[in-house]
């Protein structure tokens, strides 16, 4: 069952078009020069089946918790999971809507020339101006709808991914409301977001996750917010 995705309200682009594309667990919203539904839905399952057929043979790649590497055989997206996994310190499915994110997002981009797929939070745009990307910490957060990134055009697309304790259904042992992570690599922004996170288990430990973020090769800013406090390093244009 899908949840409602009640920040997806706040989206408004002047040049691009919006829509949502549902496939099992995985819901995108994408906006583009275009709607490309049923290019995305053909993304989505092919790269979701290449993770399934995966898991169903190694099946220790969905429980672990820890790095696991991948085969050399595995296909691309396993291959890039495992290794955002690696580089934090974190099972390879912390990097799965980042990675999806990005690979859908890649596709799409043989048929428009910008393109931004939000998976959960986890965000894979290529763009050719500035956007502007709000941070959504919970309802009850005095930050959420208050606190935005601005994200420069990006020739090549950046990856931007947030995990949170206290609001999102994804596995997290810390209490973070948001972290944020910036990366050229979605799918390592979406580990490194989810190791971050586990370091804060209170406002004080903000420190403590941005330590663990900058130290990870690959990723090029951090947000996080706790509470009544944030802090953040790194290539975050707050707005």
């Amino acid at each position: 069952m899908f949840k409602p995705r009640t920040y997806r309200k706040w989206v408004e682009s002047d040049d691009l078009v919006s829509f949502e594309v549902r496939e099992k667990e995985t819901d995108l919203l994408i906006l583009a020069e275009k709607k490309l539904e049923a290019q995305a839905r053909e993304s989505i399952l092919t790269n979701r089946g290449d993770i399934e057929r995966y898991i169903k043979k190694y099946p220790d790649f969905y429980t672990t918790l820890e790095p696991l590497n991948a085969v050399s055989r595995a296909p691309e997206i396993v291959k890039v999971m495992a290794e955002a996994g690696r580089l934090a310190r974190v099972g390879p499915m912390a990097a799965i809507a980042g990675a999806m994110a990005e690979f859908v997002g890649r596709d799409l981009l043989a048929f428009t020339n910008q393109v931004i797929v939000e998976n959960g939070g986890d965000i894979f745009i290529k763009t050719s101006r500035p956007r502007t990307l709000g941070i959504y910490a919970g309802e009850n957060s005095s930050f959420t709808g208050k606190l935005a990134i601005e994200v420069e055009a990006c020739e090549n697309g950046i990856g931007v991914c947030t995990s949170s304790g206290t609001v999102s259904h994804s596995l997290s042992f810390g209490l973070a409301d948001a972290v944020v992570i910036i990366s050229d690599n979605t799918a390592l922004a979406d580990a490194v977001a989810t190791a971050a996170g586990n370091a804060v288990k209170r406002p004080g430990d903000i420190e403590k996750g941005i330590i663990i973020a900058k130290s990870i090769e690959g990723v090029k800013g951090v947000l996080i917010i706790a509470g009544d406090k944030f802090g953040s390093w790194g290539q975050i244009k707050l707005v």
